[in-house]
């Protein structure tokens, strides 16, 4: 018996390893004799394809995009005072990266404002990597809400960091 899918074709969802993605189908595989209803999603960004079993979304984390009224938190996040990172990098980069794919946009606030204080000073290449990952992912989410590209939704984060930044 078919599973009622969550989400349709030609919503945009988030998958928490990969970010935005678009669904292009709703699919059904037959894997081992057991036939299997997949969303078929596209990163285009990433010249991507996943698929995600319908009955497995919600523990992949595949979600909806957040609504317009969570772009408060996202900004008051990044506009807080950056945590103070005084354990080893390798350490803080983990934590990072977990928030990064824990697909939760304020946890990616909270990497891109704690890892923009080094952006005049010299980064090393991991802490440019995650911090440049963790703004695109959250670009990518704030383009859709905003009806912008992800470039502009790039420099407007810049922006409210810059704003933060000389306020202090």
């Amino acid at each position: 018996m078919p599973i009622a899918p969550d989400f349709r074709i030609g919503e945009r969802v988030v998958y928490p390893s990969h970010g935005v993605g678009e669904i292009v189908n709703i699919d059904t595989q037959t894997i081992g004799g057991t036939a299997i209803q997949v969303y078929v999603i596209s990163f285009p960004q990433d010249k991507m394809t996943l698929k995600v079993p319908v009955n497995r979304a919600a523990a992949a984390g595949l979600r909806t995009l957040v609504c317009k009224n969570d772009l408060g938190k996202i900004y008051s996040t990044l506009q807080g005072k950056p945590k103070q990172g005084n354990r080893m990098w390798s350490r803080r980069a983990q934590e990072y990266e977990g928030k990064i794919n824990s697909g939760d946009v304020v946890a990616i606030a909270e990497v891109v404002r704690d890892l923009y204080k080094n952006v005049d000073s010299d980064r090393s290449y991991s802490e440019r990597t995650i911090y440049e990952s963790a703004l695109n992912r959250l670009a990518g989410e704030l383009a859709i809400l905003e009806s912008i590209n992800s470039e502009d939704a790039i420099s407007k984060l810049v922006e409210i960091l810059k704003e933060k930044r000389i306020a202090a």
